[in-house]
């Protein structure tokens, strides 16, 4: 990495750091470019380099977190090891109890059109991973593409409801529940769907 791209990533880390921080302080739709700049510590001209305006850093912003919980996902391979689930579903809790963009926009209107295009890109990888997957034939690659949004589709069920009570319950808690329901409700039904 040259030193003009290191700059720019360190910019937009910097723009990022302070969008969640401010997001702690106060609500999505009150923030401004100036409050960013203020918190990051970066002249205006540099926000603009990175973003339009807030709703382009929004956008950004969701961009990113949609990225972040994929390479979780590319992390995590299922075995029969409810330790190794519990572990991943405690990084998905601790992620998303330390990313106050996605708490908030989750209690948000704005949470359905990020729903929408989490689930649509989650979609793809499904897709991807049942194409590449040992599943025979089509019948065999659909229904574990099914399986595998299943196993999507409870998870964000469980953080939802974990993010509207404001996290209430401790992380392991949560990440025992949903190992629990991937090792005894979805994995056997994917091990059929690849045999």
């Amino acid at each position: 990495m040259n030193e003009a791209d290191e700059r720019y990533s360190t910019a937009e880390d910097a723009i990022y750091d302070a969008f969640f921080l401010l997001l702690k302080e106060k609500s999505v739709d009150r923030i401004t470019v100036s409050d960013v700049v203020k918190k990051a510590g970066i002249v205006r001209s540099t926000f603009y380099n990175h973003y339009e305006n807030i709703p382009s850093l929004v956008i950004a912003a969701e961009d990113k977190t949609i990225n972040d919980i994929f390479r979780l996902m590319e992390r995590f391979h299922a075995k029969n090891d409810k330790d190794i689930c519990r572990s991943y579903y405690l990084a998905i809790c601790n992620y998303t109890r330390k990313n106050p963009f996605l708490a908030s926009l989750l209690q948000t209107p704005r949470g359905d059109a990020f729903f929408e295009k989490a689930l649509m890109m989650f979609h793809r990888y499904v897709t991807d991973i049942s194409n590449v997957s040992a599943a025979p034939g089509k019948k065999g690659q659909v229904s574990f593409s099914y399986y595998v949004a299943a196993a999507i589709g409870s998870t964000l069920g469980v953080l939802h409801k974990w993010i509207a009570e404001d996290f209430a319950s401790p992380a392991e808690d949560i990440a025992d529940i949903l190992a629990q329901i991937f090792v005894s409700g979805i994995l056997p039904y994917l091990n059929t769907a690849v045999r």
